[in-house]
């Protein structure tokens, strides 16, 4: 490999081209000599974000991986790099392993670089920093999702140009990566504005949000740890000046999931933005078509029900929860007949299977640039209001917090106003507000947990609470909503392998 190319892989910057970012071309940039202008620091901040929302990360190697080994999504497919995901039995080799590791270490190349540049950069604090402080958001949030996937992970914050030190380059103790972690949210923290204009950029809010979410994660399953605290804390700050950093719950949960109406929601706090774009080097989503149902007359081209939940799953949410509409397609055209999930085979395809279907990300993907609601307009939440609830409320119960309780049933409040969606057969109906679910009168951990997965279910945080909580042992039992993963193994499965690949090329890195 040439030096060029060195360079280049090591630097991971690319073009833009499918979300709200500032669509510029920056594939050659260096810190030396680029960097003169806060705009040059956004143009590079951008091209970090950009790897997020390539096919590698979230349009569908991570995301589906996520949901495969939660337990809320089974596969119906026979690829091995899936069905490991599925059943536990993750190896080095798997490119759902290999590819999200990539993409993710190009987007904190990225950001590296634009917080090497912005040093060149010659403009006020007031100006600069801002702009700076979202390339810290940036690195922080890839290596949140690197530490909770593989524990302990090289971590590098400076720009790379030599090789042999590249090669060189050795595992950072967990513990370590959380602490850098928190130092960089801490700056964005101070930095971010308090809103902007569209939610794909890092504000304030989302530098908070995520401490909040971080500390969360820190506490892991420990009574009395001092991060329960600090994860209150930090999702009060958001939850007090809400109408500062202008977030809130969205009246309609069906909104939250309409490419067509969320843009003007103040429930997402951070998201990944796609915009009917199929951008170069699959910058663009898949998850619609991987969740949807074979056969489907939908004038996409149908699904490829690839990721399906259980009919247990299904059954576990409360029937007059809206949350289940909004969650669950019960209904498809299939030949010219709409038929209900008991006959979604009668499409003849060998994968179709007879159960509920994912709905979040079907029904309303907005325009979409290729088949099988393929590059879609979806904005994919990473973070909303309602989970900085959620986080308060766990964190509260730990701690005693009287509050609590009130942050849970806020979140239960907006789920029983109902709203406007469709019926599963894409025919729009109003669902009238309803009973269900009732406010709690009490609260433990474990309706917290129960929360989570109710209004969280299939937006890939299943598995991180799991993992978190180090429920394997109980979701991945004979009484789990999937039945028994016999390969299910809590003393290896919590962290996913490094890629083989990696290890041969480097041997300062283990797993």
């Amino acid at each position: 490999m040439s030096t060029y190319k060195i360079l280049l892989l090591l630097m991971g910057l690319s073009i833009l081209g499918c979300s709200d970012l500032e669509e510029e071309p920056v594939g050659l940039l260096s810190p030396e000599g680029f960097f003169s202008t806060p705009e040059d620091i956004q143009l590079a901040v951008n091209a970090s974000l950009t790897h997020a929302i390539n096919e590698e990360v979230w349009g569908r190697k991570l995301s589906v991986a996520l949901m495969l080994r939660s337990d809320m999504v089974n596969l119906n497919s026979t690829q091995t790099r899936r069905v490991e995901m599925n059943m536990h039995t993750i190896t080095g080799d798997n490119e759902m392993v290999f590819d999200p590791w990539t993409r993710i270490y190009l987007g904190i190349a990225a950001a590296n670089n634009a917080i090497a540049g912005a040093e060149q950069v010659s403009a006020d604090d007031d100006v600069k920093n801002p702009v700076t402080a979202q390339a810290y958001f940036a690195r922080a949030f890839y290596y949140f999702h690197l530490v909770r996937l593989f524990g302990d992970v090289p971590y590098i914050d400076t720009p790379v140009d030599d090789i042999a030190a590249a090669t060189n380059i050795s595992n950072t103790p967990e513990a370590e990566v959380y602490a850098k972690i928190v130092a960089d949210l801490e700056y964005a923290e101070q930095w971010l504005t308090n809103t902007v204009a569209t939610r794909a950029t890092p504000s304030k809010a989302a530098a908070k949000s995520y401490l909040a979410l971080v500390y969360l994660t820190m506490a892991g399953n420990t009574p009395g740890s001092p991060y329960w605290q600090m994860a209150y804390n930090k999702a009060k700050e958001v939850i007090t000046n809400k109408a500062t950093y202008d977030v809130d719950l969205d009246p309609d949960f069906q909104t939250l999931f309409n490419a067509n109406k969320i843009d003007a929601s103040k429930e997402p706090i951070f998201v990944l933005d796609y915009n009917n774009n199929e951008a170069p080097d699959n910058a663009y989503d898949q998850i619609a078509p991987m969740t949807g149902i074979r056969g489907d007359d939908d004038g996409a081209g149908g699904g490829w029900s690839v990721s399906t939940p259980t009919l247990a799953v299904y059954n576990s949410f409360d029937p007059d929860d809206y949350r289940r509409r909004v969650s669950f397609q019960t209904e498809a055209l299939i030949g010219g007949t709409f038929v209900d999930y008991t006959n979604f085979t009668s499409s003849g395809h060998e994968h179709a299977v007879n159960a509920p279907y994912i709905a979040k990300y079907l029904r309303f993907p907005g325009a979409f640039a290729r088949g099988n609601k393929r590059a879609t307009s979806h904005n994919y939440s990473m973070i909303r209001y309602a989970e900085v609830l959620l986080i308060a409320a766990e964190a509260g119960v730990e701690i005693g917090a009287a509050d609590a309780l009130d942050f849970v049933n806020e979140v239960r409040g907006r789920a029983r106003n109902g709203g406007e969606t469709t019926n599963g057969g894409y025919v729009a109906e109003t669902v009238a507000p309803s009973a269900v679910p009732a406010d709690l009168t009490s609260i433990t951990v474990a309706d917290v947990i129960e929360e989570r997965r109710l209004e969280f279910a299939f937006e890939c945080k299943r598995w991180y609470d799991i993992k978190r909580r180090q429920l394997g042992d109980q979701v991945f039992s004979a009484s789990g909503y999937e039945g028994a993963k016999p390969d299910w193994n809590s003393s290896v499965d919590y962290d996913t392998p490094i890629p083989q690949d990696e290890i041969d090329r480097n041997p300062n890195i283990s797993n």
